[in-house]
């Protein structure tokens, strides 16, 4: 798939099709959230895969807003330093390698959503990162339910002329 293709097809995706994604795929698309940018190079992340049913069933209860992490293929787990060092923008760090992480799978076919994480001692429990560090969020993975990622067609955004400005507001 070509990037403009990726990024018109990139949806959230909650409902997957019961089937894994292939070894190799998986680590291509977790690789993609590795290489992303990240302030003063610190690469601030750490990531947790977790592809167990029982596992990711358990992952679900984290949020209210996460129970599509039960039935994906696979979900991430985005950890972070509780304490980021001076002048380290850690969301914007974490952002760019969540959309990292979304177009290299939109590039595979595979969709995703994403979920916050509430209780961080459950998430602790069942992820077994240190004290020093947090879930900032989960990534959930797997093919769409609904049929393969395509361009989304009605666009919910605001139109570019209301979003662009040139030079000044």
């Amino acid at each position: 798939m070509e990037t403009t293709d990726a990024l018109a097809s990139r949806r959230n995706v909650r409902k997957y099709e019961d089937r894994p994604i292939p070894a190799a795929d998986l680590d291509e698309i977790l690789d993609a959230a590795r290489r992303s940018p990240s302030s003063r190079n610190t690469q601030p992340w750490d990531f947790v895969v977790v592809t167990e049913r029982a596992h990711l069933e358990r992952l679900a209860t984290v949020w209210r807003g996460a129970g599509h992490v039960a039935s994906s293929a696979a979900t991430v787990a985005f950890i972070a330093p509780r304490e980021p060092a001076e002048g380290m923008r850690i969301e914007y760090d974490l952002g760019q390698a969540t959309m990292c992480l979304m177009l290299a799978a939109a590039d595979l076919g595979v969709g995703t959503a994403h979920a916050a994480v509430g209780d961080q001692e459950l998430a602790r429990e069942l992820l077994g990162f240190p004290e020093d560090r947090y879930c900032a969020y989960l990534i959930a993975l797997g093919y769409p339910a609904d049929g393969p990622l395509r361009p989304v067609r009605k666009l919910d955004r605001r139109a570019f002329d209301d979003v662009v400005h040139r030079e000044r507001w």
